[in-house]
């Protein structure tokens, strides 16, 4: 049985309430991660390539030296459907985290130029 797909508008609606960070375009939905340079990068990479394969449900990347483009749309489908929805929530989720802003033990990542990796004011 394949998966339900959903219509540009529903996308849209779904983006703007559950993943508003992330745009549909060309019939994907994306979102592009900034970072402070090529070891941010490689680290957003991986941590989506874990979680793609994780969920059995793989992206498309592109990459430059301070940034990433996730990509997601189901081929099986030709469309957008929730396993998309489901795998972008994810990435957001571990992407964007930053234990230095909640409170717990974990401090995150010092306020030093040396340890910046992710630039979470300018990712869109």
């Amino acid at each position: 049985m394949a998966a339900k797909t959903y219509s540009d508008a529903e996308v849209e609606e779904r983006l703007k309430k559950e993943l508003p960070s992330w745009r549909l375009e060309e019939g994907w939905i994306r979102r592009t991660y900034k970072t402070h340079g090529w070891k941010g990068t490689l680290m957003v990479i991986n941590a989506v390539g874990h979680l793609a394969e994780a969920a059995f449900h793989h992206p498309d990347i592109t990459a430059s030296y301070a940034w990433v483009e996730v990509r997601l749309m189901n081929h099986a489908a030709k469309g957008i459907t929730d396993s998309d929805f489901a795998l972008a929530k994810m990435i957001e989720q571990v992407v964007m985290w930053q234990p230095g802003k909640e409170d717990g033990p974990l401090s995150g990542v010092p306020d030093d130029a040396r340890f910046a990796y992710i630039n979470y004011e300018k990712s869109s």
